[in-house]
């Protein structure tokens, strides 16, 4: 067996979200993140999109380890749910596991998994693998990229960032470290290619910081701000620029309270003296005494912020003074939801303030400029553009194109490609199989699963319910079928015509099974489903779900 480097991305190439890679060498396996995505709009009752990790769990005791590169839930939040299939350790910053542990913990896995922290600058050895890590600014604290080192050379993977020179902690990216990286051998570089579309270069955070001072000053009533809650920089700025024009702050939304709570604790988050007060207390104070801190930047049925603009929320209700402040991007699917948000504000007689150019919010990717910086730094021999949809990872080729990296040493993978390299030579030599597992609940689902199928059927084409009522022993029918449609005919006479004709029909179809002697349940609802489809789809050229219900007596 050749000494090579493998690299096998799980998830997060040609999509936004569930980012997972697995690096193997010498037989050993280490997975950088474990990421989910939210489901698109063509998977109704979904919750969660998770990667497929088949693959995993064939190699399960040769995965040494999950590494996390910072606390935003595309790049940790399939955590509990792999940890159950496959129980190996996880390193990580203090602050990505605090929130990755409160997940763990929802799920009855903190005392059985393992959970490291780590920190720049100090190395961890998993088998054949040295693990180093380098800060890097990003929209959450204690982001790291990582360098995993083999004898080839150090396969690097940046993680979300960008070169923020003002941030918000004082936690530059190091780029004395990367550089350090370049001159001793990035055998492979796999980066963000979020924004690459984006010329120039990212804004650093601080600006919001101009917007929030202009909104905070002109404000009559109260500003109502949701971002997202792992956004402890976009926070932090608010609760210190709210406490200077005198407004106390409280939060709305579970996961906002619960990442305010632990990045306070942690001492990543400075709370001026006082200034935070309980929701239920909101009304104590005067409009332009407050901020509520929120959920729902994405537009999130069931947020914080979509209860308010749909009047459902238990404890704020909104007022003609208040101003609504979006700050943040919708991630790409959610755009409609968002908008459809903002029009419910609008209507609310809120004051709606959103997209970059009103200063609210800044990327926390890299653009152009920054990508090509990156690249000088590290100056790979072979280049993987990741995180992101084809024409992000298309276009971040292009840089490196651009900056010197020949074709031949540039690789846009697919998830499942097995790419083969060492200090001579690179290619895809095998696929795995990848995909899409679906958390409905507390369920777990294929991508092809039945459930989805039938969910899509019922959205599109509606359902029709047949109950044929049958003499257990003969099969003969002992009572008029009675049928149910719902979400495909839209006259009421015309439906109830097609029910009638159907009914009479199913009455036919049983009394030659009758005749036939075909008793089996099974039978009798393949043959009522068949003749019903038939028919619909002759009278209305519709295709619904048709339920069969077989009561014998």
């Amino acid at each position: 067996m050749r000494d090579v480097v493998r690299i096998v991305p799980l998830g997060g190439l040609g999509e936004i979200g569930k980012n997972m890679t697995a690096v193997e060498y010498r037989g050993k396996l280490v997975v950088v993140d474990c990421g989910l995505a939210f489901p698109r709009d063509e998977m109704p009752g979904i919750d969660l999109v998770l990667p497929d990790v088949s693959y995993l769990l064939e190699r399960r005791d040769d995965v040494l380890g999950f590494v996390v590169t910072h606390g935003h839930e595309d790049h940790f939040g399939a955590l509990p749910f792999i940890l159950k299939q496959v129980n190996a350790p996880v390193y990580g910053s203090r602050l990505t596991l605090a929130f990755a542990k409160s997940k763990l913990d929802e799920h009855g896995l903190i005392k059985s998994v393992a959970v490291n922290d780590v920190v720049e600058g100090r190395d961890v050895r998993l088998g054949p693998f040295l693990i180093s890590f380098v800060a890097v600014s990003h929209s959450v604290p204690d982001a790291l990229a990582v360098a995993i080192h083999t004898d080839h050379g150090a396969v690097v993977f940046t993680g979300d960032y960008k070169f923020d020179p003002t941030p918000i902690d004082g936690r530059v990216t190091d780029v004395d470290t990367l550089a350090e990286l370049g001159r001793r051998g990035v055998l492979a570089l796999l980066a963000d290619s979020t924004n690459a579309e984006v010329p120039g270069s990212t804004a650093s955070e601080s600006v919001v910081g101009a917007a929030l001072h202009r909104i905070f000053a002109e404000a009559e009533g109260r500003v109502i701000l949701a971002c997202f809650a792992s956004h402890i920089h976009r926070v932090q700025q608010a609760v210190s620029i709210a406490a200077e024009h005198g407004r106390k702050f409280a939060v709305s939304g579970r996961s906002m309270q619960k990442n305010v709570n632990i990045a306070r604790t942690l001492g990543y988050l400075d709370v001026p003296e006082g200034a935070m007060i309980k929701l239920s207390e909101i009304d104590e104070y005067r409009p332009e005494q407050l901020l509520i801190l929120s959920t729902g930047s994405q537009g999130e049925p069931l947020s914080a912020l979509s209860r308010m603009a749909w009047d459902d929320h238990p404890q704020v209700a909104l007022d003609d003074g208040d101003t609504v402040v979006i700050s943040a991007r919708p991630i790409p699917g959610n755009e409609v939801s968002v908008m459809t948000t903002i029009d419910r504000l609008f209507k609310a007689g809120a004051r709606v303030i959103y997209g970059e150019e009103s200063g609210v919010h800044v990327s926390g990717h890299a653009a152009q400029d920054d990508m090509r910086r990156m690249l000088e730094l590290l100056q790979p021999q072979y280049f993987i553009p990741v995180h992101g949809e084809y024409r992000h990872q298309h276009m971040h080729a292009e840089l490196a194109r651009g900056a010197g990296i020949g074709d031949e040493r540039i690789f846009l993978l697919e998830n499942g490609d097995v790419l083969e390299l060492d200090a001579e030579n690179a290619e895809v030599v095998d696929k795995v199989h990848t995909g899409m597992v679906f958390v409905d609940g507390f369920e777990l689902g294929g991508e092809e699963g039945l459930v989805l199928r039938d969910r899509r059927k019922l959205a599109e084409d509606g359902i029709l319910i047949a109950v044929v009522t049958i003499d257990g022993q003969t099969g003969a029918s002992v009572a008029r079928p009675e049928l149910v449609a719902r979400g495909f005919l839209h006259d009421d006479a015309r439906e109830q015509e097609l029910l009638d004709r159907a009914a009479g029909v199913l009455d036919g179809l049983l009394d030659t099974l009758a005749e036939e002697r075909v008793t089996g349940q099974r039978l009798i609802k393949e043959d009522v489903r068949e003749t019903l489809a038939e028919l619909v789809y002759r009278e209305t050229r519709q295709r619904p779900m048709i339920m069969p219900v077989v009561v014998e007596v």
